[in-house]
């Protein structure tokens, strides 16, 4: 073997290895841009606020208090309409109801599913 055909050989070994070490690079690149991508959605979902964030602070403020149970389908229906801002709304599990979800606003309960309409009327909150 000659001289000239062993030092290509290893020229192109080097260039192999150095084209798989850009490769190796670019599909880390896209990886963590694909990863950053995923954790500033999942930022943005969980700490932007809510669309109702201020109607539900003013009920609780007011001391309103939302009972029901977290498998029944109208207490999940209330919760849903608040969206990210039900986490403000003060919730308890309560299992002796007669209707869910019920609303306790100034001593008076209010069963089953109210309009943010009815709360706002009940409580002078703005949604």
């Amino acid at each position: 073997m000659n001289h000239s055909s062993h030092t290509e050989r290893e020229q192109r070994f080097e260039q192999h290895k150095l084209e798989k070490k850009k490769n190796n690079q670019k599909i880390i690149g896209v990886c963590v841009g694909i990863f950053l991508l995923i954790l500033s959605g999942f930022a943005y979902a969980n700490l932007s606020p809510g669309k109702y964030d201020g109607f539900a602070k003013c009920l609780t403020e007011k001391g309103v208090i939302m009972y029901g149970e977290d498998w029944c389908p109208y207490t999940n229906a209330q919760k849903g309409m608040f969206g990210k801002s039900f986490k403000h709304i003060t919730y308890v599990v309560k299992t002796d109801l007669k209707l869910r979800p019920t609303w306790e606003i100034n001593g008076e309960n209010y069963e089953t599913v109210q309009s943010f309409q009815r709360l706002s009327a009940l409580t002078g909150c703005k949604y």
